[in-house]
């Protein structure tokens, strides 16, 4: 049985596996573990299960070996389950909460807003922790008693034929956990949308998956993806993330200045009149210098509001106000200030 859903992560679990996908070896060096959740909310339950996951946010965090949780909500077409990551120090303490009262309780209270099963899921990071990632694929499959041997040999099959895959950043393959999980679970990571989509819908790839299917009860893909959010992490602690308008104006009041000043005061003297380069390889220079100092910036802006970005309940409406008058008056400002000097 297949079902395909797409969901998007902040910080998706990046690759540390072998390059022929076999699970990776232990270390010494203790490494944190990341609780994989995806569940399908009731759309009219959205709201609630919003301020369901918060609430939940303010029990985990006090629980042993928690680290950090991060929650991202349906956004169609592209995403359509819920996505929790939930980071923790050690598998120990990942097992204790998946199996604590508290957890428990409030899995009850939620019942109600979802639809079907939660897929749960523990990967271990890699040693520097969970690590962004352009997009990634998370792949959970069943596979039927008695045929692990086989389908482990057809997993390192799949795996060789995927790392000629155009894009490919990194793969990841976690065995079953006893009493956790019952899934393998493999974590492709790719440097974009497409060439992720182009390596799914493969016809290599759709003649191996049919040879597993003999193999396998079940097989679930979900898409991770980080756009602009991997730089408003630190301003955002918990599980939320900015709307998609507040992040984007905030790019846009970093963005504009760079390209505006780059274009005149080297864009145009230096690689136009002095190095008289094509219109083609001038723009893409300085694509690239404003890509590199948004990055930079973005951050640094991010962390100035943020208290727009999360405003005080009780106070949203009033703040968003704010906080959407200041921007429009700063961008018309860097107008008139460019109009003026230039």
């Amino acid at each position: 049985m297949n079902r395909d859903t797409v969901a998007e992560v902040k910080r998706p679990v990046s690759a540390a596996g072998s390059p022929t996908g076999m699970p990776p070896t232990e270390t010494t060096a203790p490494r944190s573990v990341s609780i994989v959740t995806q569940t399908c909310v009731r759309p009219e339950r959205n709201e609630d299960f919003a301020r369901w996951q918060g609430e939940t946010s303010g029990f985990i965090q006090h629980f042993p070996g928690f680290i950090e949780q991060k929650l991202l909500p349906p956004n169609p077409p592209l995403q359509v389950d819920w996505v929790i990551l939930q980071r923790f120090a050690s598998l120990a303490d990942a097992q204790r909460w998946l199996g604590s009262a508290e957890r428990q309780k409030r899995i009850e209270g939620a019942a109600p807003m979802l639809v079907g099963r939660d897929d749960v899921h523990i990967v271990r990071d890699e040693a520097g922790g969970m690590k962004p990632a352009p997009v990634s694929a998370i792949i959970s499959t069943r596979v039927k008693p008695g045929r692990e041997a086989e389908y482990r040999a057809w997993e390192r099959k799949i795996a060789a034929a995927q790392s000629r895959a155009t894009g490919l950043q990194g793969y990841r393959f976690e065995p079953p956990i006893p009493g956790v999980q019952e899934d393998y679970v493999a974590i492709l990571r790719f440097d974009t949308q497409a060439n992720l989509q182009a390596w799914l819908g493969s016809p290599l790839r759709q003649a191996l998956v049919e040879e597993a299917a003999p193999l396998t009860h079940e097989f679930h893909s979900r898409i991770a993806s980080s756009g602009f959010e991997q730089w408003f992490r630190d301003s955002m602690p918990g599980d939320a993330r900015p709307p998609a308008w507040k992040m984007n104006m905030l790019v846009l009041l970093m963005l504009y200045p760079i390209v505006m000043l780059f274009g005149i005061l080297v864009g145009t003297p230096l690689l136009d009149r002095a190095l008289h380069l094509p219109f083609a390889v001038a723009l893409f220079l300085g694509n690239v210098v404003s890509v590199v100092l948004t990055g930079f910036l973005v951050p640094w802006i991010a962390g100035q509001f943020g208290w727009w970005l999360r405003p005080t309940p009780g106070r949203t409406l009033q703040l968003n106000l704010l906080g959407g008058a200041i921007l429009l008056a700063t961008y018309a400002a860097m107008v008139f200030l460019f109009l003026r000097l230039f």
